[in-house]
């Protein structure tokens, strides 16, 4: 019993919300077919059980039974006309509104006339024919209504010899017909505007919100929009990845839940008076900056908040500072050369000179000194022009074979003290050869300098290969980086040579970075193990 009335409730409910998306003449040819059907049915209704009760005669006056039952079958014909798609034929409504007035003044007339009060039942059917009818047709509704009225009382005043005063309530009945009607028709008229401009007003918002939605999810930073609960009401594609919250298809995501990092900042700024609308919090190990934004005046009622990703704005200012500072170390090193080789040449002349010892020493000094600075400007120019890269296909494994033979060439590094890891298979990456050979050079010299230089002291191979990428691993048995020089290791003019201008690290950095990978530190229980993270493996 309870399924079959949930079923039907639920029925009715889609009926009503269908209903109401249909345009509003409809709705009225709708209801007039309803209410045709059920005034016939009361009509039989009234004659089969309460005849005897009014003072009808089933025997005698059958009149009033015949009519109700021929207006229930023409209900019926119209609701089947109605589904077919001709019902919306322009002469088929008036056509049925006017079997209406002719049905009803008819049936008014087999029970007793105006004095039996059915006549107000014509009321209705003008009205709702008015509603979507023009003015014009609305007043011809009210004018063949009066005249059945007229027509039907002076039958009534000729027959039963009635007085001419009976009129009375059959004018005022077709007075009422004209008025509704008129009153129906402008009614529905501004009830259609209304509709119009709501229609032309609900698409504008819809257009609206659909542009505020591709605003939003085209921003680079997060949004989300919480109410008093704290239920997450609307979110952007960004904050949905800082925030890392679940993509489904729930009504509210609970900031509590899903950032509580959050909600405890938003408790502080919505409770606390003087409270700043921006702060800084840690969520999986990044740092996000908030900017909350109250929809009300009252802050605990909901919010807008704005999420950056605080780190990666940090990064970039760093990004921009150091491009400035390449620009301006790049023209003061353009500027030093000039001079610096004016003095170089004029050592080198003194040098050609019979000097004391004491001289030939200062002017090797000199000489020294001079290739060291020349040596930083070279670093310096080379750190200015990172960003020109020229990536090409790089096959790891002949390129590691050809660079092992240079380095160890050049440096004069016996390939027992200096190991080459075979690679096993054929790897591509995507890189600056030059650039990838600076890179491993600085990083090889580097632990060659700092190894025990023993038999396999330094190593050099891929490790790490698959969906990963592959890791080019540069590994020493040198005495390691101290705890305490790790967070400056990459930071340029830091060194632990004396004689090192501590740019070759920051440089190898930057390059690998400009091509897309990463140079990343490891500590070894002994020595240090340098990794070049290629993400564009093939």
């Amino acid at each position: 019993m309870s399924i079959s009335k949930f079923s039907l409730s639920s029925y009715l409910n889609q009926t009503v919300a269908k209903q109401h998306e249909l345009p509003l003449q409809v709705r009225a040819v709708n209801i007039l077919n309803i209410f045709r059907l059920v005034l016939s049915l009361i009509f039989i209704g009234l004659y089969l059980l309460m005849s005897k009760e009014i003072g009808w005669n089933k025997d005698t006056d059958p009149l009033f039974f015949n009519l109700s039952v021929s207006y229930f079958i023409f209900s019926l014909i119209s609701l089947f006309i109605s589904r077919l798609k001709f019902a919306t034929h322009q002469y088929l409504l008036p056509m049925q509104v006017l079997v209406d007035i002719l049905f009803i003044t008819l049936i008014m007339h087999a029970a007793g006339g105006a004095q039996s009060g059915l006549g107000l039942l014509l009321i209705i059917s003008i009205v709702t024919a008015s509603l979507v009818s023009p003015g014009r047709l609305a007043l011809f509704y009210a004018a063949v209504a009066s005249i059945c009225l007229l027509v039907e009382q002076s039958y009534q005043i000729v027959v039963k010899d009635l007085s001419n005063s009976s009129y009375t309530q059959t004018v005022m009945l077709c007075l009422s017909c004209f008025a509704t009607a008129w009153l129906a028709y402008s009614l529905a008229k501004r009830m259609q505007q209304s509709e119009a401009l709501a229609s032309s007003r609900g698409i504008d918002l819809k257009n609206l919100a659909q542009v505020n939605a591709l605003i939003t999810q085209e921003m680079q930073d997060g949004v989300i929009v919480v109410n008093e609960d704290l239920d997450i009401r609307h979110h952007n594609l960004q904050a949905e990845s800082l925030l890392g919250l679940p993509n489904n298809n729930k009504e509210a995501i609970s900031l509590n839940q899903d950032a509580p990092e959050i909600a405890t900042a938003f408790h502080h700024w919505a409770h606390i008076i003087g409270a700043s609308s921006e702060t800084i919090v840690s969520i999986s190990n990044r740092e996000l900056k908030l900017r909350f934004m109250p929809i009300s005046q009252q802050r605990d009622l909901g919010a807008v908040i704005f999420i950056q990703d605080w780190s990666l704005l940090q990064a970039k200012t760093q990004q921009t500072k150091l491009a400035a500072l390449g620009r301006l170390t790049a023209n003061i090193a353009h500027e030093i050369r000039n001079p610096l080789s004016a003095i170089s040449h004029a050592n080198q002349l003194l040098q050609e000179d019979e000097n004391s010892p004491s001289t030939t020493r200062v002017l090797q000094i000199v000489e020294d000194n001079i290739g060291r600075i020349d040596q930083i400007i070279k670093d310096v120019l080379e750190l200015n022009r990172r960003d020109r890269t020229h990536q090409v296909d790089i096959e790891l494994g002949t390129f590691l074979k050809d660079f092992y033979s240079q380095f160890c060439a050049i440096e004069n590094i016996s390939t027992m003290h200096f190991l080459l890891e075979p690679t096993l298979g054929e790897y591509h990456v995507t890189f600056d050869r030059r650039h990838l050979t600076q890179i491993l050079w600085n990083l090889c010299k580097n632990g060659w300098q700092h190894s025990q230089k023993q038999v396999g002291s330094l190593s050099l191979g891929c490790v790490g290969v698959g969906k990963s990428g592959i890791n080019i691993q540069i590994t020493d048995d040198g005495s390691g980086i101290s705890e305490q020089d790790l967070p400056r290791l990459f930071e340029p003019f830091f060194t632990t040579k004396a004689s090192g201008n501590g740019l070759g690290l920051y440089i190898s950095r930057e390059l690998a970075e400009a091509n897309g990978a990463q140079l990343k530190y490891q500590a070894v229980p002994q020595g240090s193990l340098f990794l070049i993270q290629l993400k564009s493996a093939i």
